[in-house]
């Protein structure tokens, strides 16, 4: 796992960059918060992840919505976004991807707080929704709720 720290030591924005070949390859990279004086809430939202099955090879598919107060640095997108990407080729079982990316980001951002929903499309008719939290949110700063319906088929 690799953490770049400062701006201008960022690798991949700005530049063609290939899709990681796995989670574990891919390069998370953080910027400062320019803001960090200022308590607020990022949400990236990623309503076309998918994974592998790990038995199977069979594609699974979710709606991924990341909420974080940072503290003194903020995920860089693009890298949040191939890192994301890395699990396309991944296997791995639902609650294992949601819970490696909220650990991964926790470990790189040490935010004030985040919370995950992982929305995941029905396997074998049955959705399976995974969240996690760090704990409270901080006072005083908007969370707003994730929203994301639960599935419902056709209807």
């Amino acid at each position: 796992m690799t953490t770049q720290t400062e701006t201008g030591a960022l690798t991949q924005l700005g530049a063609h960059t290939p899709l990681p070949a796995s989670p574990d390859q891919a390069v998370l990279e953080r910027v400062p918060n320019p803001h960090a004086e200022l308590a607020y809430c990022i949400r990236f939202a990623a309503p076309e992840f998918t994974s592998l099955c790990p038995l199977t090879g069979q594609p699974d598919f979710a709606h991924l919505v990341i909420d974080y107060v940072p503290g003194a640095w903020i995920v860089e997108s693009k890298s949040l976004k191939l890192f994301l990407g890395s699990f396309r080729n991944h296997g791995s079982f639902h609650e294992a991807c949601t819970l490696d990316i909220a650990r991964r980001l926790v470990t790189l951002l040490d935010p004030a707080w985040l919370r995950i929903g992982g929305y995941w499309y029905p396997r074998g008719g049955i959705p399976i929704d995974v969240f996690y939290q760090t704990g409270t949110p901080p006072e005083g700063v908007w969370i707003p709720p994730q929203d994301v319906p639960g599935y419902r088929g056709r209807g």
